[in-house]
């Protein structure tokens, strides 16, 4: 272990039973109960592996924490650390008092189907602010699988256990998939009006004429304007629109071509020119493309 600026950086899966109080039963991966002696006396803490926090509500610190508001579950919260991502509850409280901690080392993976799926699990990269809260009936079934893990790892090593134990974090990671997808529904209005912020960010952005040298408003730009990590940004336009951000923005602009061509009766060339297209060919080319008509045929065609 190594303390950096206050920051305690576990190596290895064996300095986190250490460090916690627990066995270590295999080398790379630990499933702990935390129960209010596990705290660390540092400003911060970082694992340099893989680590899910399961915290319960009642450590009491989940809500200040976590970004839980009035419309999410309460029963227990969810923070997803990938390697030497640093992470404290408050400056003076690091870890839970109160949930489960598991962790595996990336080396864990190595041959398994989990080493090619895990990144289809982008809540590794949310901030603890963006975390996952869970019902009854959710921290339940997280615990479920936890002691699931843990019960393999009670079982003396041999050549099935790493396949056997992977699977059970991969189903666990499924169960944090569909829970994350409901969560987005549950914060409906919420999303809702940072969906509704995004469209006017990016109308003024175009409206702006900074998309004319071929600029396109960055994900990174758009996840701060709107106060979100860039792969929760990511995941929320996925999951409402359907859509990338490149995709998006360019149905935005034709969405103000049509406004400018039915309602203001620009010409094709003006429009061409406020909203930033190379030449009017392209335009007409992405606007059938997109339409099903050239600019020009487009308001005889809705009349």
């Amino acid at each position: 272990m190594i303390k950096t600026d206050g920051i305690l950086d576990i190596k290895t899966v064996h300095q986190c039973n250490c460090c916690l109080g627990s066995k270590t039963l295999h080398p790379q991966v630990s499933v702990i109960e935390l129960d209010g002696n596990t705290d660390v006396a540092q400003n911060g803490i970082k694992f340099d592996f893989y680590t899910v926090l399961l915290i319960d509500r009642y450590d009491g610190m989940h809500c200040k924490c976590c970004g839980m508001r009035h419309y999410d579950y309460s029963e227990a919260s969810m923070v997803f650390l990938s390697p030497e991502k640093a992470f404290d509850m408050t400056h003076d409280h690091v870890l839970p008092s109160k949930g489960w901690l598991l962790a595996f080392h990336p080396d864990l993976l190595y041959g398994t189907t989990l080493n090619h799926t895990l990144c289809n699990y982008t809540f590794f990269a949310y901030s603890k602010e963006e975390a996952l809260h869970l019902s009854l009936r959710e921290k339940n079934k997280i615990i479920c699988c936890l002691k699931g893990i843990d019960e393999e790892l009670h079982h003396p090593i041999d050549g099935h256990s790493r396949i056997i134990i992977t699977r059970h974090i991969e189903l666990l990671l499924d169960y944090c998939k569909r829970y994350y997808e409901r969560q987005f529904i549950t914060r409906e209005d919420k999303n809702s009006a940072l969906m509704a912020q995004l469209s006017n960010l990016v109308e003024d952005y175009i409206l702006q004429g900074k998309i004319a040298d071929g600029v396109f408003p960055t994900s990174e730009m758009c996840a701060l304007n709107l106060g979100l990590s860039v792969q929760y940004f990511k995941d929320l336009l996925q999951f409402y629109s359907g859509k990338a951000l490149r995709e998006y923005v360019e149905l935005k602009r034709i969405g103000l071509a049509k406004n400018m061509l039915m309602k203001c009766d620009y010409s094709v060339s003006r429009i061409v020119t406020e909203l930033g297209y190379p030449s009017v060919r392209q335009f007409n080319m992405l606007f059938k493309r997109l339409t099903g008509f050239l600019p020009q045929d487009y308001k005889v065609a809705q009349n």
